[in-house]
């Protein structure tokens, strides 16, 4: 059972969001939100089957599409350029509380069956750094799973840097769409300006809740060593390698069907949230 839902901010931003729930939920379910990443969406590819999959394993799981990721209405394309280029971690984590404060006020749909005390935040790729910096700033998150998340919230290169600061704005190639995605000052602004609070493994290194680092052993080397930092920063973590896995769990967008390691990411990731949750 899927229930859409779309809420929003102000007067020029939308959260969209899908809530997963089994048809048999006859009791309270442990909430999990699900954080895409950079140049991702919450329909991409295997996102709605890993929810559907989860739900079935008795987790209310919510994707939502942070309201700068440059997807509109359309929900699968990037038609919304402009805020893409502004879109910031501050702004991504503004996004989070907003749908924690609709969670806990009973808004969000079946809201009956959402168990708000057992709430979890998974992230891909760079929405593992929200998940990490959202969860350990927030209490009522009972525990924080990475799927080959980043460890460094500084994604850009000195090249994209400087020409941002000669032209205000900056591009990168989207390889599945080959747009030039923009990258405005604002956006580098919020990583430097806030280096101490963005800081990952301090973070980690703090935060009381458990961490389910789950990272596929073929994805890129900054991202297979940042796991590594991750788990090492982390007391209270688990670092759950998934072998000949990359970025993606080797899946595709569009959905082709699933793979073992997608398999093994969402077992091991059920387990964690239903061990967590007792």
């Amino acid at each position: 059972m899927m229930h859409s839902f779309s809420f929003p901010l102000d007067e020029t931003l939308t959260l969209r969001g899908d809530l997963h729930l089994s048809d048999d939920a006859k009791e309270q379910r442990p909430v999990l939100v699900f954080c895409h990443g950079f140049k991702g969406f919450k329909d991409w590819g295997s996102f709605p089957y890993a929810a559907e999959q989860l739900a079935k394993r008795g987790i209310a799981v919510i994707r939502i599409n942070f309201s700068c990721n440059g997807v509109g209405e359309s929900l699968t394309e990037f038609d919304e350029p402009e805020k893409f280029a502004v879109n910031t971690y501050a702004r991504e984590l503004a996004d989070l509380s907003a749908l924690l404060r609709w969670l806990n006020d009973d808004q969000l749909p079946a809201s009956a069956s959402l168990d708000k005390e057992r709430l979890f935040v998974l992230g891909h790729s760079k929405g593992g750094g929200d998940a990490i910096l959202f969860g350990a700033n927030n209490p009522q998150v009972r525990g924080i799973v990475t799927w080959n998340g980043i460890a460094n919230v500084n994604l850009f290169d000195a090249k994209l840097r400087a020409e941002i600061a000669q032209n205000g704005v900056g591009y990168i190639l989207n390889g599945r769409t080959q747009q030039q995605m923009p990258i405005s000052k604002v956006v580098i602004e919020d990583v430097d300006q806030n280096a101490d609070a963005y800081d990952l493994l301090a973070k980690v290194s703090a935060m009381p809740q458990p961490l389910l680092i789950v990272q596929g052993d073929e994805d890129a080397v900054r991202l297979i060593n940042g796991a590594r930092q991750l788990h090492d920063a982390a007391p209270n973590s688990r670092l759950h390698w998934i072998e000949g896995a990359g970025h993606t769990f080797n899946t595709v967008h569009p959905f082709a069907g699933t793979t073992p390691q997608l398999e093994e990411a969402i077992d091991v990731t059920a387990q964690f949230v239903l061990d967590h949750s007792r």
